[in-house]
């Protein structure tokens, strides 16, 4: 138990969130603000005064853009692109609602295909080109949210109104509530199911071997026999499948529309990489990174009222927890050098 307490309290992680928040606290004192007024008011933010609901609501996204960076980094593959994969799942479910009828099963199938569309781009121009994925899904994702808000300015706008967005999606294409409220829908267990088989398949079968295998070693991997580009191109499409469900899972959702900017201005994908850094990539440690970045993501606006704190002070904390985990890392990897 002391071991593990001990490992638990030097894991990178942990070092990480109390650098920043120390970090935080040294900036909110030198501005004149009082921490002790500032952290409850951001757990009240997020979690109380009936709050919690649009936090569940914001930590679904979250999740699943966070599992379309996490699963292609296993493979030592950066999927950045997860603006425009986001984007174009959630106008090609709005399209298949409006169009396809029937129940929300053909629209976020149609949105995971579009984003596993979008992403596995990258797979033929890594190994035809050798453009890497870093830069190419993270180019391809702006011509993606530029033509999702094209579709819908024009061809899919509601008639009758100058706002960029679609008409009311049909009742049958809506995800059904999870209780009394109607912002936590069934969209959290499905992006709960995956997380699990996604948890399995990495520690569990063999392809999950490959890739860690891949992105420990990608030579060393494809001397032993793995199909490298094949495993690497199928977890680039797979991130982007996710990314494109979370799209559909948003627009499906309330207020059951997609709104041109409302996917991305939250940023889902930003806070999404900050969780997976901060685990060190490590899959059962996502789940609970996410939560935090989440929890600190809906708590600012909390924090801005009650205590006067601006709320893009918890994006500082998010980008302070990067740096920190960067430099970590390169301490790390120094400091093996030096011993080897």
């Amino acid at each position: 138990m002391r071991v593990l307490a001990r490992r638990l309290a030097l894991s990178p992680a942990v070092l990480s969130v109390a650098g920043a928040l120390a970090v935080t606290t040294l900036v909110m004192i030198a501005a004149g603000v009082d921490p002790s007024l500032a952290y409850p008011a951001l757990a009240r933010g997020a979690l109380m005064d009936g709050n919690l609901e649009y936090t569940i609501a914001t930590y679904v996204p979250t999740l699943g853009m966070a599992l379309a960076f996490a699963i292609p980094l296993r493979a030592g593959e950066f999927n950045l692109g997860g603006d425009g994969q986001l984007s174009l799942g959630g106008i090609a479910a709005a399209a298949l609602a409006l169009h396809a009828g029937g129940s929300f099963v053909v629209p976020l199938l149609g949105a995971a295909l579009a984003g596993a569309l979008l992403a596995g781009l990258s797979a033929p121009l890594r190994t035809r080109l050798g453009v890497p994925a870093i830069v190419s899904s993270l180019l391809l994702g702006a011509p993606a949210v530029a033509l999702a808000s094209y579709l819908a300015r024009f061809p899919l706008a509601e008639p009758g109104t100058g706002l960029a967005q679609t008409p009311l999606l049909p009742d049958a294409a809506r995800l059904a509530a999870l209780g009394s409220s109607a912002y936590v829908t069934i969209g959290l267990p499905v992006v709960a199911v995956l997380t699990a088989v996604w948890l399995y398949a990495d520690a569990r079968t063999v392809p999950g071997y490959e890739i860690r295998a891949i992105g420990a070693n990608r030579e060393f991997a494809r001397y032993g026999g793995v199909r490298v580009d094949r495993l690497a191109a199928v977890t680039l499409a797979a991130g982007g499948a996710l990314a494109g469900l979370a799209g559909g899972l948003i627009v499906l959702g309330p207020p059951y529309r997609f709104v041109d900017g409302a996917l991305t201005a939250p940023g889902y994908t930003f806070t999404a990489i900050a969780a997976v850094l901060l685990a060190a990539g490590r899959p059962p440690a996502i789940p609970a990174t996410v939560a935090l970045m989440t929890i600190l993501q809906a708590g600012g606006q909390g924090m801005e009222r009650d205590a006067g704190v601006p709320s893009q002070l918890t994006q500082i904390v998010q980008g302070l927890i990067i740096v920190i985990v960067a430099v970590a890392a390169v301490v790390r990897t120094r400091l093996a050098g030096m011993r080897g």
